[in-house]
């Protein structure tokens, strides 16, 4: 399969769009088992991407991944974690701050890179 072939629809397409979808939702999975409260957040199809899922753990760490509608839910029911639509439920508290916390751990390391 050329380069552009992907883009282009030839032969090998479809097959190269779906090991890549399974290779996400592999990724998922993977990430899901190794933390604790796992809960899986939809988010909708753009003009820029595919349906994606955010996985957000108790701590508030988070990953996301396209994994098209069917992918997001099947991921959700094999890990037996709750699933949500993220346009219903907005994302979680927890997921903003573990932004902020890293932020800021971000911006300490900087400065001490410049203090020293």
């Amino acid at each position: 399969m050329g380069l552009l072939d992907r883009f282009r629809g030839g032969r090998g397409a479809s097959r190269s769009v779906a090991r890549e979808s399974a290779s996400e939702v592999s990724a998922l999975a993977d990430w899901a088992r190794t933390r604790r409260g796992v809960e899986a957040f939809v988010e909708p199809k753009t003009t820029v991407t595919d349906v994606t899922a955010v996985l957000v753990a108790a701590d508030g760490e988070w990953t996301r991944r396209i994994v098209g509608e069917k992918g997001a839910r099947r991921l959700a029911g094999a890990l037996k974690i709750p699933v949500y639509d993220v346009n219903r439920t907005g994302y979680p508290q927890r997921m903003r701050d573990f932004d902020a916390r890293r932020r800021i751990e971000q911006r300490r390391a900087r400065e001490a890179e410049l203090g020293e």
